[in-house]
């Protein structure tokens, strides 16, 4: 059976791709009885991107068990071709993804599927000391905040407090309260890459709220969510060298 995924207003799913073509430029996706996803680590082993659509997302949907490995730079090219308002039908054949665009005009592209040499790895299980629910928006403007003082930055919770900094020669912090941000957390503190915190809060645009999950020198795992779709990024700790 081939696969059929009818997608209504697919301007979330575009920005999706787009998001994660920064990450890796090939990718594996799975689609079966519950939907869509995709997983893949970038080339430097630092930063992993988990995405799902479940099935109930699609205005139609049939899928065997396919993998279809696919160039996110031609995928991301066609869907930038959808409004938001068009409609989007992905079907696979023996070796191309057929993606039509409806709007006034149906239009047609086919892109070939390739090999994609990634192993198949699954999300880690990790547990958190620390887990912040906050408006996306606040975490964008912390990240664009550090960036101007330096190209990493801490994250620090406590039972009532979620504090991001930076410092170099000059530095940055905000702090937020549990009034302003939901904060279930020991204590807490662990420094990140700004350069992939930035690439992830582009995803900050697709949902309402987002879930910082940390734990001290651990990885951190930042989950973007709305009601068709989620996106979560993990992102190993910057450990620093006392050399």
């Amino acid at each position: 059976m081939n696969m059929r995924a009818k997608l209504d207003n697919p301007k979330a799913f575009s920005e999706v791709i787009a998001i994660i073509s920064e990450i890796v430029s090939e990718v594996k996706i799975r689609i079966n009885d519950s939907g869509m996803s995709i997983v893949a680590i970038d080339p430097a082993n630092v930063a992993m991107v988990n995405f799902r659509i479940p099935k109930e997302s699609f205005s139609e949907f049939k899928a065997g068990n396919e993998v279809l490995g696919v160039n996110l730079d031609n995928l991301k090219a066609v869907l930038r071709r959808a409004k938001s308002a068009s409609t989007l039908v992905l079907e696979n054949t023996e070796n191309m993804l057929n993606i039509e665009v409806i709007d006034k005009v149906k239009r047609n592209f086919s892109l070939a599927l390739i090999e994609v040499d990634a192993e198949d790895k699954a999300p880690p299980k990790l547990e958190f000391l620390s887990q912040i629910q906050m408006a996306p928006s606040d975490l964008v403007d912390s990240i664009e905040d550090c960036l101007i003082v330096a190209d990493s930055c801490t994250f620090i919770a406590s039972r009532d407090k979620f504090v991001i900094e930076a410092s170099g020669l000059n530095s940055a912090r905000s702090e937020f309260s549990s009034d302003e941000v939901k904060i279930i957390s020991g204590v807490s503190k662990s420094k990140y890459s700004l350069e992939y915190l930035q690439k992830f809060v582009k995803a900050s645009k697709i949902s309402n709220k987002v879930f910082v999950n940390f734990s001290s020198d651990m990885p951190c795992k930042i989950e973007f969510k709305n009601d068709n779709l989620e996106l979560a990024f993990i992102l190993a700790p910057r450990v620093e060298n006392n050399d």
